[in-house]
């Protein structure tokens, strides 16, 4: 190339760059202010969700409420999908189709908040942000629709029923729910990054989870005869001590892995051994296959040690209504598609690397099925004291985050579009 033609090009390909900047900077902000003329309603609808907390497969009058302002907005939807969910539908009706998710449901928790929007239903709870992900797409819904005109695809929004400990992703999937969707994008309130924030990561997020049940038989006998027993206690006492080996004497320091026992029932009185024991927990990894090995050696050890002690065991894996949970394994195309177009958005100084967790998450049943991410999107404030975990009964939202997580849903359906 002639040094002539280098001083003509490399003038044009900055103001190229510039304009391009210039346009997707516009892009993101312009999507965020419209967001935010949206706030009052946005904090309406998360506050009637928050005070009617409804658990797993119960969402009816959450689900009337969405339906009710997608029918006033105009957004077509099918329902039901797995009892209360529903899907909407928004763009040209063909291909490529992207898929946004958002979960309805609360948690059996007495709220502890004082506050004029507290929970008017007595030991239920939005106490782990489902609320403000359901407004948040909802929110998104009124934006896309408001810019179907430019939408180079279609955009399935799926409001989903029973994330804690209910599958209801799984259920969702077996009717339909995706369609044609080639990817999925799902996100989640964060206490521990301030508002405005987003945190994403590729590979490994959250945990594959099992949920266990297990009854050790013996013989009851009085206490003051315990030879004429077969002690169910001590033979559960030796159960529970074996099974902290698993993760401390078996498994590589280097992975990550949980086995938690969270409760134990024996007996009802003093003076008598019980003719059982039962004792629960959870058993957690960060990769599928360390689930299914910690599955298959506790069920060794608990029959091992049971026959020991000259007792037997029941044991109850992924137990009704509590399905096992894949891990959630976040595609690293879409983790660097997030922080691209989260940028826009918020801007590329508030994206940073996602710790991972142990907690479980169903939007896993989606990544099974077709390539996803589940990022984090901060609510930490604390001012408004938006500084307590999910599941804590003092959990508070900053809702400032709700116009964010609209306008985030919104240019990642967008963008995604028009890239593929």
């Amino acid at each position: 190339m002639s040094v002539l033609l280098i001083v003509h090009v490399i003038p044009i390909l900055i103001l190229f760059s510039v304009i391009l900047c210039t346009v997707e900077g516009d892009f993101g902000s312009s999507i965020l202010r419209s967001a935010k003329r949206d706030k009052a309603w946005l904090v309406s609808i998360r506050r009637k969700i928050h005070e009617n907390p409804e658990l797993r497969f119960e969402e009816h009058n959450t689900s009337a409420l969405i339906r009710q302002e997608l029918d006033r907005l105009g957004i077509p939807y099918t329902y039901p999908f797995a009892k209360t969910g529903l899907v909407a539908q928004i763009g040209s009706g063909s291909r490529p189709v992207v898929a946004l998710r958002a979960d309805m449901d609360a948690l059996p928790l007495q709220e502890l908040v004082e506050w004029k929007h507290k929970s008017k239903v007595e030991g239920k709870m939005h106490g782990c942000g489902h609320d403000a992900h359901t407004t948040m797409l909802l929110g998104a819904a009124k934006l896309l629709n408001e810019r179907k005109d430019t939408l180079k695809g279609t955009v399935r929004l799926l409001f989903q029923p029973a994330e804690e400990g209910g599958a209801g992703a799984s259920h969702m999937i077996k009717e339909g729910a995706l369609g044609e969707a080639e990817a999925i994008f799902g996100m989640h309130v964060d206490f521990r990054i301030p508002t405005g924030r987003i945190g994403t990561i590729s590979g490994p997020n959250l945990a594959a989870v099992s949920m266990f049940r297990v009854k050790i038989h013996g013989q009851g006998a009085h206490a003051a005869e315990p030879h004429k027993s077969v002690d169910s206690i001590l033979a559960a006492s030796f159960v529970i001590l074996a099974l902290q080996q698993l993760v401390s004497r078996e498994t590589d320091p280097l992975e990550s892995r949980v086995l938690s026992v969270t409760y134990v029932h024996g007996g009802t009185t003093w003076n008598v051994i019980p003719p059982y024991v039962e004792f629960g927990g959870t058993l957690r990894s960060l990769t599928n296959e360390g689930l299914d090995l910690l599955q298959r050696r506790f069920k060794e050890v608990i029959e091992g040690q049971a026959g020991t002690h000259r007792c037997t065991a029941d044991i109850e894996l992924g137990m009704e209504g509590y399905p096992d949970y894949p891990a959630t394994v976040n595609d690293d195309g879409l983790h660097q598609f997030v922080k691209r177009v989260g940028g826009l958005v918020v801007g590329s100084d508030n994206i940073e690397l996602s710790d991972k967790v142990m907690a479980g998450e169903d939007f896993a049943f989606y990544q099974k099925k077709i390539p996803g991410v589940m990022f984090s999107i901060g609510i930490r404030n604390e001012n408004v004291g938006s500084v307590y975990s999910p599941h804590s009964p003092y959990f508070f939202l900053d809702e400032d985050v709700l116009p964010i997580g609209a306008a985030l849903h919104t240019a990642l359906a967008e963008v995604y579009l028009s890239e593929h």
